[in-house]
């Protein structure tokens, strides 16, 4: 058989720019690690005095919070519910600062909804796209 003559050259297949940069990929997960370590750091202070009976200012309270807004505003894509998260985290923050004093209750509230939050992203597989 005879060789086939070439035929046009080919093009190589153009890609689309992605619609996130590297830089403001990295900055999310700067913000997702910021937001995460304190989250951590206010809710161990927390889970401490709820288990060792010690008392607490509102400081923890202003880190687990801060740490909310900053893990929003670097995971939560819907608009609506980030700004929502970031304003109802800032909001209970000054509420505490403002009252000045943690009381029991207080502590179970933070304590059991962070339980709550963290079994529903245990168990809750995420959607794969299509």
């Amino acid at each position: 058989m005879p060789p086939e003559p070439p035929g046009p050259p080919q093009e190589p297949v153009r890609r689309e720019p992605d619609d996130d940069s590297g830089g403001d990929n990295q900055l999310r997960v700067a913000g997702m690690i910021v937001g995460t370590a304190l989250i951590f750091i206010g809710f161990l202070d927390i889970f401490l005095s709820i288990s060792g009976g010690f008392e607490i200012d509102v400081i923890p309270f202003l880190i687990y919070f801060g740490g909310v807004a900053v893990w929003a505003n670097a995971v939560v894509e819907n608009i609506t519910l980030r700004y929502s998260l970031i304003g109802g985290a800032l909001l209970l923050a000054a509420v505490f600062f403002h009252y000045g004093e943690v009381l029991f209750w207080h502590k179970q509230v933070v304590f059991w909804g962070t339980v709550v939050v963290v079994m529903y992203f245990m168990f809750n597989e995420p959607k794969k796209p299509t």
